[in-house]
């Protein structure tokens, strides 16, 4: 049996590239996007009464994850890269269908004659992510707070220190955007975004970057802290 979905709308996000993204959404609560509805779904009344929530499900297509052929095991992050788990006991994009599902923040709605945009934020998007639902977050059903978790049972722990050299200094003075960028950025990094079973092996000279919004973010790990390099523009 297969069925048809439509896109209802397209995520704008700053994130470019997979590299980077949080691996959950909630993680980073800076990370702010707009959600687009696409015609024939872009009217003020599909929206109504959606103000009066503060979190919503966000039901996407990992679109850059498509495969032909899918696997019934794979390595979660979590885990370090090495051990498999079912792909159902796991948030992989590697999925038979290739379905996500994301609750975040609703922070404005704005409906005009022309346009429906929803103003998001803590995603885990990557920018052009397809939207195939959104239904409001309902707090008394969806949230238990007596579930297990399985092997990730508590969000991943700060583990780096941010510096920022003088030159990435510099750029981020000259942007209108700088103080929620520095919070971003230092939230994107003191997580570590590079795979587990890299950490304890690669550092130093290695320079890590990722694009975001309209550049390439530039930083080098040294022990315990991630130096932010510089701020590339493209």
């Amino acid at each position: 049996m297969k069925f048809q979905l439509e896109i209802i709308g397209v995520i704008h996000s700053p994130f470019k590239e997979k590299f980077g993204i949080p691996r959950q959404p909630g993680l980073v609560p800076q990370v702010r996007a707009i959600l687009e509805l696409l015609p024939p779904y872009n009217q003020p009344e599909v929206v109504s009464g959606l103000e009066g929530y503060s979190h919503i499900w966000i039901q996407f297509v990992f679109h850059q994850a498509l495969r032909e052929q899918w696997q019934p095991m794979v390595r979660p992050p979590r885990l370090g890269g090495n051990k498999r788990v079912g792909v159902f006991a796991s948030r992989s994009p590697f999925r038979p269908n290739p379905v996500g599902l994301s609750v975040v923040q609703l922070e404005a709605v704005r409906s005009t004659d022309a346009k429906v945009l929803l103003q998001i934020a803590g995603v885990d998007l990557l920018d052009g992510t397809p939207v195939l639902d959104i239904k409001p977050y309902v707090s008394y059903a969806d949230s238990i707070p007596e579930a297990r978790s399985g092997y990730a049972p508590s969000p991943p722990e700060s583990i780096l220190r941010i510096r920022f050299t003088p030159l990435a200094e510099r750029q981020l003075r000259g942007r209108a955007d700088e103080e929620e960028l520095r919070e971003l950025i230092t939230a994107l990094l003191e997580t570590d975004p590079r795979p587990a079973y890299l950490r304890d092996t690669e550092g130093g000279e290695r320079i890590y970057g990722m694009r975001l919004y309209d550049f390439d973010l530039r930083w080098r790990i040294e022990g315990r802290e991630a130096h932010v390099l510089e701020l590339v523009p493209v």
